[in-house]
């Protein structure tokens, strides 16, 4: 017999180490994410769309978060202002969120405000103020401009922060942004893009997607293609997640896998095929024709690695000759970015070579047990055949969502309801394939103060 232990979770150095618990507090308590809008979401750096969605000058978007609505303009080529989106008169919001949206866009050259019509231009100005002498003078430019937040890109991304001390957005990124740079994600555009509720804290619909421990379970489908064993890495504030290859086989480590069954030509084509088929993310047609041509291309004989290399440069080339062109990335480098990024607290990014599959979320109201989730699929394209899409609402039963994600989605709401029996005692994650988990709480604690997890210990109970 034996009982559990449990102490501090970090090392001298900070870094998670060993098998951890985390609390159920941060996943249902209401008070905790009460908390979450001043210590967290007010403190780090969000994604809130594309470069270009504003693809001129008086482009706008809004992005809201609890209690806050962000309003985001580009005022010139390369120039993006961010204001809180909350006329300083009243506190109406300048622009409404239209029923049934998840944000607003559009172009203006001016905001008016509803209520009195006070308005602003697009670097946050007030310019017009109706019957502004009935003040006397009290009212000046500087006390009359909306509410700046910082606003940068990276990666093709827009990110806003709200405080005021905010370090550079490029700071926090790293070393994600590092290791993502030579992926071009700013050259790739939307394939489609969908968000929805879910019945969950945004933290466990995130934790849906950060891990591959799941995959042999939830997506039983995929095991005949071969045994793909994940790995998850604390990269500071952020972590970043891809799979275990074979001795002879590293490159499997990239975004692009190939299948491991008994003959890898055919298991490579029906894994791509499938892929494509079931989820439209994480490969292309030119990947899946590449595939379809191993059997009649190589020998049945051809080794793992043999098979790997005659794949891509066949589908490097039929790319290029469509003027697509594949970034050149180094074999390590490739192996060490994995499959996908965990930036914190709420966006991931599953980078390849011509494709990215990412995911964000947070909260709906002030109700732990929903949130507002996104899903966007991005691809490299010839120059002017680029796809123009919108952000569409598909519930979890849209059959837009094919077959594999909803696999992932049958989890969630199960999980939240579970978080929240008295049998519960908490995520254990586990410690090589879902550290991203604990990465995420260990520096979620730090935010809020509190939750930080714990590592567990078996001891042996004396005599």
């Amino acid at each position: 017999m034996g009982r559990e232990g449990r102490r501090d979770v970090t090392d001298t150095n900070g870094q998670l180490s060993g098998p951890v618990s985390i609390g159920v507090e941060a996943y249902i308590s209401e008070d905790y994410l009460r908390a979450e809008r001043d210590k967290l979401w007010r403190k780090v750096w969000q994604q809130v769309g594309r470069v270009e969605d504003l693809p001129k000058v008086g482009s706008y978007l809004t992005y809201d978060i609890l209690d806050d609505s962000i309003l985001v303009v580009r005022t010139g080529e390369n120039t993006f202002k961010a204001h809180h989106n909350v006329c300083v008169h009243r506190g109406r919001r300048l622009v409404d969120t239209p029923s049934g949206a998840k944000s607003a866009c559009g172009h203006k050259k001016s905001f008016v405000c509803g209520f009195h019509g006070w308005t602003y231009d697009q670097d946050g100005n007030c310019i017009h103020i109706p019957e502004k002498q009935d003040w006397q003078g009290a009212l000046t430019a500087d006390n009359t401009r909306l509410a700046s937040v910082h606003v940068d890109t990276w990666g093709g991304w827009i990110w806003i922060n709200m405080d005021p001390d905010a370090e550079p957005l490029r700071d926090y990124l790293e070393p994600a942004a590092t290791m993502l740079d030579p992926f071009g994600l700013q050259n790739m555009r939307c394939k489609w893009r969908k968000w929805l509720h879910f019945q969950c804290n945004w933290k466990v619909a995130m934790e849906a997607f950060n891990e591959t421990y799941h995959v042999a379970t939830t997506h039983p489908q995929f095991n005949k293609f071969g045994n793909f064993r994940g790995w998850a890495a604390v990269q500071g504030k952020h972590s970043n997640i891809g799979y275990d290859a074979p001795e002879d086989l590293s490159e499997t480590k990239s975004k692009i896998r190939l299948g491991t069954g008994a003959d890898p030509r055919v298991s490579t084509a029906e894994m791509q095929l499938y892929t494509l088929e079931e989820t439209n993310a994480t490969t292309t047609k030119t990947l899946v024709d590449a595939a379809q041509r191993l059997v009649d291309e190589l020998p049945a004989d051809a080794p793992a690695d043999k098979v790997l290399s005659h794949w891509l440069n066949s589908a490097r080339r039929d790319d290029a000759a469509r003027g697509v062109i594949w970034p050149t990335i180094d074999p390590e480098h490739l192996a060490k970015s994995g499959t996908a990024w965990q930036i914190f607290p709420n966006f991931q990014i599953g980078q390849g070579l011509t494709t990215a599959l990412c995911y964000s979320a947070r909260p709906h109201g002030y109700d732990p047990d929903q949130c507002i989730f996104e899903a966007s699929c991005y691809e490299l394209y010839p120059k002017g055949e680029e796809p123009e899409t919108e952000w569409v609402y598909a519930p979890p039963d849209d059959p837009s969502w094919r077959t594999v994600l909803p696999q992932d989605f049958s989890n969630m709401a199960a999980v939240q309801q579970g978080m929240k029996s008295l049998g519960f005692r908490g995520p254990r994650p586990n410690p090589y394939m879902e550290r991203s988990t604990a990465n995420l709480h260990r520096n979620l604690a730090k935010y809020m103060g509190t939750g930080a997890p714990t590592e567990l210990t078996r001891h042996r109970k004396e005599g």
